[in-house]
């Protein structure tokens, strides 16, 4: 049924959570496993000579490949062989792409349920965007957070 599977891991509780959750459903699987680490673009300051980023955006990316490092170490301690994928844009975006171009059967992702609705409007939801433009099946792994 799933052959191939894109797991987005961003190193937070629920992305662990969803981790874990892929790597217990693929004993049943066996599918090809994906993971993906997007590291955000880098914000930027606007100041009299142009842009300058609050971050540099290799701090970013080296962030988010110690993210994706961890990731692939973790599903090895369970026994699960992934290949590790790391992109720089946004998550939606570079999650759907990447699930297209692969030929994905379902994406896993996270989710805390922490957040007021009013935080949620602010931040925008990575899960409902994902829903109404993914290519493929999702499975969201929900932590309950704090």
């Amino acid at each position: 049924m799933y052959n191939k599977v894109l797991l987005a891991y961003d190193g937070s509780e629920s992305g662990r959570r969803a981790l874990l959750e892929c790597a217990e459903i693929n004993d049943l699987l066996r599918a090809e496993i994906h993971l993906l680490a997007v590291a955000p673009i880098a914000a930027t300051l606007f100041v009299a000579e142009g842009f300058v980023a609050d971050v540099p955006q290799e701090e970013e990316n080296a962030r988010f490949a110690e993210v994706l490092k961890e990731g692939l170490e973790q599903l090895k301690s369970r026994g699960v062989s992934a290949e590790g994928h790391l992109v720089t844009g946004d998550a939606v975006r570079e999650i759907n792409r990447l699930a297209l171009e692969l030929k994905c059967d379902l994406i896993v992702v996270g989710h805390t349920r922490h957040a007021s609705r009013l935080e949620r409007w602010w931040r925008g939801s990575v899960g409902a965007s994902l829903v109404d433009e993914a290519p493929c099946s999702i499975l969201v792994a929900v932590h309950r957070g704090k």
